[in-house]
């Protein structure tokens, strides 16, 4: 399966923001933006130009698949499946987005980042209502309960990652129990329930093309 395998520091000099892909390095002055706060590459303290229209677009779709760690194929998916079904276009994606089993993961505290949380996935460390669950972009429904299987909860990982999620609130679309590795679907998040800085309505404009 394709996959992202450089540096993710490079994706947020590439936007211009932090995209906190890193978990507690995000916080710190070891952020590669802070040090480095142009795009990467020979020519990137050069890239001034203000950009309009069609490259903010662009720039916004490719700034939210970073983010959730989604491949160009998949998140044509997701918009495709948002476009027919009922409700606003992008918030139905992010909707979509949101209910990834990677993302639960990390909203419940259990990685430190949405990639740490998809390789707790995919190393079948996860059930869901009593199943083990180990594809990454598994949608969760309500009521749906997510847990750390019995063998897995002695991973130092899970540890630091609940040390690091003590200082953050859990959505309010989530119920979520840290000390026993779990928690629950209690709705569908709403858009003021997802905090990320995507201008939604800019993807939709852009594949409505």
């Amino acid at each position: 399966m394709a996959r992202y395998k450089d540096p993710v520091c490079r994706l947020c000099r590439r936007e211009g923001m932090k995209l906190f892909l890193k978990g507690p390095k995000c916080f710190t002055d070891k952020c590669a933006l802070e040090k480095r706060n142009f795009a990467p590459g020979q020519h990137g303290k050069d890239r001034r130009a203000k950009i309009v229209g069609y490259g903010l677009q662009l720039r916004e779709k490719q700034k939210t698949k970073r983010m959730y760690f989604v491949l160009e194929s998949q998140f044509r998916t997701y918009y495709e499946t948002a476009s027919r079904k009922t409700g606003v276009t992008g918030e139905v994606l992010l909707q979509q987005l949101e209910r990834r089993l990677d993302n639960v993961v990390f909203r419940l505290g259990f990685g430190i980042s949405r990639r740490q949380a998809r390789q707790l996935v995919r190393h079948g460390h996860i059930a869901v209502n009593g199943r083990k669950v180990n594809i990454p972009s598994f949608q969760v429904k309500v009521n749906d309960e997510i847990v750390i299987r019995e063998g897995s909860k002695k991973l130092v990982i899970l540890e630091s990652a609940k040390d690091f999620a003590a200082h953050q609130g859990a959505p309010t679309w989530l119920e979520v129990d840290r000390d026993n590795y779990k928690g629950r679907v209690l709705a569908l998040p709403k858009r003021e329930d997802i905090n990320v800085p995507v201008n939604e309505q800019l993807i939709v404009e852009l594949y409505s093309k």
